[in-house]
């Protein structure tokens, strides 16, 4: 079984996923409760739009770039689940997932999930590209490990309330 991912089609996937993200926390923005909800949502959604960014100008660096050849088939398998299970790449739309929300508590949860889909996805990437595009998705990993501190602080304000 060969590799299954090329570079572009890893960036392809993660620019979805940040396009998600960003309608995500757009459509959170619009009905959250708690002013602090509000913001830090808006927050996120414009670091999804500057990820979107990031993972398109690295499209432009990878060409037909293919992953090692070293990569087993069960290792393949394992992340063609991972991506096949993350919040935003099934059928449902993220606008979808944040109007079903019934509080905000509720939203911060769903959010760190998506979050921590998005940190697990990221690490695996990184060893999947260029050594030289390896340093920017580890910029990103890190900013996702933010916005799970800044969700995690959120949630702890707000159950204060």
């Amino acid at each position: 079984m060969g590799v299954f991912f090329s570079g572009r089609e890893l960036l392809n996937v993660a620019v979805g996923i940040e396009k998600n993200g960003a309608a995500f926390y757009d459509t959170l923005a619009a009905s959250a409760k708690h002013a602090a909800a509000r913001r830090l949502y808006r927050h996120l959604a414009d670091k999804e739009r500057e990820h979107i960014g990031i993972f398109q100008n690295m499209l432009g660096l990878v060409g037909d770039y293919e992953p090692p050849d070293t990569l087993t088939e069960e290792y393949q398998s394992y992340f063609r689940a991972l991506v096949d299970t993350l919040v935003f790449t099934d059928d449902r739309l993220p606008a979808d997932v944040a109007r079903e929300v019934s509080s905000d508590t509720e939203a911060i949860q769903v959010a760190l999930g998506v979050e921590k889909d998005s940190i697990l996805l990221y690490t695996e990437m990184r060893n999947l590209v260029r050594k030289a595009q390896r340093a920017v998705v580890v910029r990103v990993i890190e900013e996702e490990r933010g916005h799970l501190r800044e969700l995690r602080d959120l949630r702890k304000s707000l159950g204060k309330r």
